[in-house]
């Protein structure tokens, strides 16, 4: 399918690997100028060039930490009218409640909510006036199922869900869409660093946790990143302008509800 997107400028944040590097693969292939984003250079540089070499588009890349001013400051001088705008951080580690420290909390609120909204004041008038916007935001599975020692980034990024759910209705007339893509267990470097702690906590091999795993997803595999980058693009895609304020649980079953 032509997603109808080639020529559009994309900026992906917290690209440089995992399911944000995916979503920027799918975009360059679907023909769009990719803003890369990662706070290592070197990582961030490897996978531009892995991603320039597969899809022969324009990659573009800003090395910064976009929890700061002067980092979405950078990201935007580099794209300064994006047509699509991904939004992806890292979360808090796996960690119990209670040794949650207040900086901490708040670490994880800017991180996984107030930056969202942040770039998302930037950019949300210039696409309405151009009538045309793609926001993607990365959110989780844990939204709709959470998961303990995963408190903070789950109630974090819920947040930021029902921040947007109102914000999404205000700009559809302009052709300005703005979902939300929830994963599950993907096989990315984050599920490897869950599955060695909870081996370490459980006092199990790494391979035998990570099979109880599978085990509790119906699909009986972890999720393919190009997977997660595909249904990306298309959210981003023109035909997906009908599409606004939706949460799209991407697990492979895992979450046992109709609604």
């Amino acid at each position: 399918m032509d997603l109808g997107i080639a020529g559009r400028k994309a900026i992906v944040c917290a690209s440089s690997r995992g399911l944000g590097r995916a979503c920027a693969r799918a975009l360059a292939e679907a023909g769009c100028e990719v803003t890369l984003n990662g706070r290592d250079p070197k990582k961030l540089e490897a996978a531009a060039a892995e991603i320039r070499n597969i899809t022969g588009a324009k990659i573009v890349t800003v090395a910064a930490d976009v929890s700061t001013a002067e980092g979405q400051a950078a990201l935007l001088a580099a794209c300064p009218q994006p047509d699509i705008l991904v939004n992806n951080n890292s979360g808090p580690p796996m960690r119990d409640f209670r040794e949650l420290t207040r900086a901490q909390m708040i670490d994880g609120v800017i991180a996984n909510m107030v930056v969202a909204v942040e770039l998302i004041q930037k950019v949300i008038d210039p696409m309405a006036q151009r009538h045309f916007g793609r926001i993607v935001n990365i959110t989780s599975g844990s939204v709709k199922m959470p998961l303990a020692g995963l408190d903070l980034s789950s109630g974090a990024r819920a947040g930021l869900t029902a921040f947007l759910a109102g914000v999404a209705r205000t700009v559809a007339e302009k052709n300005v869409t703005i979902n939300n893509l929830l994963p599950g267990a993907f096989d990315t470097d984050r599920l490897r660093g869950v599955l060695s702690k909870t081996a370490e906590q459980k006092g199990k091999s790494i391979t035998v946790v990570a099979a109880d795993r599978i085990a509790t997803i119906p699909a009986r595999r972890f999720g393919d990143p190009a997977e997660f980058g595909a249904a990306c693009a298309f959210l981003c895609s023109a035909q997906a302008g009908y599409i606004t304020g939706q949460n799209l649980l991407i697990d492979g079953g895992t979450f046992n509800g109709a609604f």
